[in-house]
């Protein structure tokens, strides 16, 4: 039987992508190199910003961009794909539909593993960029889901953002108390469970350290690859 080969639509951005093999290595239960998942990995750095696009600042469209890298990485052999990146799943709908194979959903994954992990969950925060904010993505799929989406206040996510660009993004330093001091914003205001759903995002929190009530996004869109590849993952590593 021919094992399973997975495609990774990356680059969005580049770091947090190698983090999510890092976590895809790591959580994959195997003693030997051939346990571990066969990947292409096509590492696009230059595809348009997401959220720039998104919101108005720039006429780029990623959107053609993607659906090329998909179908590339379908025209390669893979059996499916997964795209490290929140706010690229705005565009979810149409890149899975212009191929012929599986696509990962990142951002109802991350919902569903955040109910999974908080029973009669009813509020939900998010951390994101501008883009997976104002576009209401988690908002979509958590009122589906029958959960509400609680972002943070327009300071707060300022911050977030900046966090985000100038501190991940540009290879710079954040302080843990400001990671610290966003999450705390959304456990005030009565959240349950919060959501790094900017992968960026979930690269800080591991750095740092977060806390059992903090869902990292590229964590689940990891385990889902796992098993969907057909392999165990490392269960002193599960949620």
């Amino acid at each position: 039987m021919a094992e399973t080969l997975v495609g990774v639509l990356g680059g969005v951005g580049p770091m947090a992508t190698v983090y999510f093999m890092q976590r895809v290595i790591e959580l994959t239960e195997a003693d030997t190199d051939q346990e571990h998942l066969n990947m292409v990995v096509w590492q696009h750095a230059a595809i348009p910003d997401r959220t720039a696009f998104l919101l108005g600042y720039s006429d780029e469209d990623p959107l053609p961009v993607m659906v090329s890298d998909a179908r590339r990485l379908e025209a390669d052999g893979v059996d499916f794909i997964a795209m490290p990146c929140n706010t690229a799943h705005y565009f979810y709908d149409e890149l899975a539909a212009a191929v012929g194979i599986p696509f990962l959903d990142i951002v109802d994954e991350t919902v569903a593993a955040a109910q999974q992990g908080v029973p009669g969950l009813r509020r939900l925060g998010v951390l994101a960029t501008d883009g997976t904010v104002r576009t209401g993505t988690y908002a979509g799929v958590c009122a589906r889901r029958g959960v509400e989406a609680v972002v943070p206040d327009d300071v707060v996510q300022r911050e977030v953002s900046d966090i985000i660009y100038a501190g991940v993004k540009a290879g710079r330093p954040v302080e843990r108390e400001r990671f610290e001091a966003v999450v705390d914003h959304l456990r005030r205001r009565g959240c349950q469970a919060i959501v790094l759903g900017c992968t960026e995002l979930s690269v800080l929190g591991r750095e740092l350290g977060a806390g059992p009530d903090v869902v990292d996004s590229v964590d689940v869109l990891a385990r889902r690859t796992i098993e969907l590849a057909g392999r165990p993952v490392r269960q002193e590593a599960s949620a």
